[in-house]
């Protein structure tokens, strides 16, 4: 059918290019000497009139005469020059063999460059293909391999020390399940992956039937951090442990959308991020890599008319804002230090369990500075960098909060 259309398209467009060119006559201009001669006839017919009305004596009609058929000579004259015959020549043999010369340059493009012996591609082959690749995906040892090398923040000396004495620690205790949390934690703030999933693994297993799905959702996403961003056979092992305690993990959910996205299934990612996108929570950290790619995605699922939901203005944010922050004036100092401290708190919580945009961060970094925890402050500055350093947009938001209250420096 490729070539059956093909085909016919280039006929129909080679017909309309040559059709000009071989057309047997062409509507030519009158030339001016021949308007010019027909009114010199009218004018010896009009002296004809004149001299049978009187209005004219012979003498004048003759001399009358003499000037039109002067004028009449001249003009059959220009006649004759103009009507150089105007023949087709050699210009449709010309042009039909620089066409054909097109089209022969094209095929050859076509054969160099493209698939000419590509077979046809129904959806439910390619659906096929698709599952087949997500029975195969590459073991999460071949993917990190494969991963390209990232850089990985700067961070200050004495956090290095204290990661460096955390590390000593787990290393004597290795069943410590809240040593093993941190270190996981922390060696992704330092954007050591490989070490992070190394940890979260191994408190998986010391969790055993206690393991939570928040535990799995952590480590699928600890292993495609380690993997490029792609998705591993153990990284899906561990989304689909996670989805199976707890269906609603919005994270999870949009792992499991990225692995069918990754993998040519674009139908099922799209309903995926479309549910997310459109229940929330307006705050998650996946939103924004979700608005920035379903409209894309929406295309390539068949629904080019999808409209996202509107994002939520700035001022919708939850945590302390400037507003809240100001009314605290009429307090005590304890009660509005306790205040503030209490709303910081719960903003750091919220963060850590569902993450958050850029925006939240920035307000995170902010907000600890002028409660007088300026070390922590850098401690979260540290970790907003790992997760957003990829995003210019989104890194834009957190220097600037850095650069308001002197953390711009790492």
């Amino acid at each position: 059918m490729f070539w059956i259309l093909t085909a016919a398209m280039t006929a129909m467009v080679a017909a309309a290019i040559l059709r000009p060119f071989f057309r047997s006559s062409a509507p030519v201009a009158e030339p001016a000497a021949a308007y010019d001669l027909g009114v010199y006839r009218d004018q010896l017919r009009e002296v004809d009139r004149d001299v049978a009305r009187g209005v004219l004596t012979e003498i004048e009609a003759e001399r009358l005469r003499t000037e039109i058929g002067r004028k009449i000579l001249d003009a059959d004259r220009a006649m004759v020059r103009q009507a150089v015959p105007q023949g087709r020549g050699s210009r449709p043999v010309i042009a039909a063999v620089l066409l054909v010369a097109a089209l022969a340059a094209s095929a050859a493009v076509y054969w160099r460059l493209g698939a000419p012996a590509m077979p046809d591609l129904p959806l439910g082959a390619r659906i096929a293909a698709a599952d087949e690749r997500l029975r195969d995906l590459p073991t999460q040892a071949d993917a990190e391999a494969r991963a390209p090398e990232r850089p990985k923040p700067q961070a200050d000396p004495d956090y290095l020390r204290l990661i460096e004495q955390l590390r000593a620690a787990v290393a004597q205790r290795p069943d410590d399940a809240r040593g093993l949390a941190l270190l996981a934690e922390h060696e992704a703030r330092l954007g050591n992956s490989a070490a992070a999933r190394q940890a979260q693994e191994r408190l998986i297993a010391i969790r055993g039937s206690e393991v939570q799905g928040l535990d799995h959702t952590r480590l699928a996403a600890l292993m495609i951090e380690a993997a490029g961003g792609f998705v591993s056979a153990e990284a899906r092992a561990q989304i689909e442990a996670a989805l199976r305690i707890d269906p609603a993990d919005g994270q999870a959910r949009y792992l499991q959308g990225l692995m069918y996205a990754q993998n040519d299934r674009p139908d099922i990612a799209f309903g995926i991020w479309r549910d997310l996108l459109e229940t929330g929570p307006a705050g998650a950290p996946w939103m924004g890599p979700i608005r920035q790619l379903i409209p894309d995605l929406a295309w390539l699922a068949g629904q080019p008319d999808y409209v996202p939901p509107e994002v939520p203005s700035a001022s919708a944010l939850p945590g302390p804002d400037a507003d809240t922050m100001a009314a605290a004036g009429d307090m005590t100092p304890e009660e509005r230090q306790q205040m503030i401290a209490g709303m910081v708190q719960n903003l750091e919580t919220r963060l850590a369990t569902e993450g958050g945009t850029p925006e939240e961060w920035a307000r995170l970094i902010t907000s600890l500075v002028r409660i007088g925890n300026e070390p922590h402050a850098r401690e979260i500055l540290a970790e907003a960098r790992t997760r957003f350093g990829a995003t210019p947009d989104a890194s834009a938001v957190i220097e600037a909060a850095a650069a308001e209250v002197g953390l711009s420096a790492p």
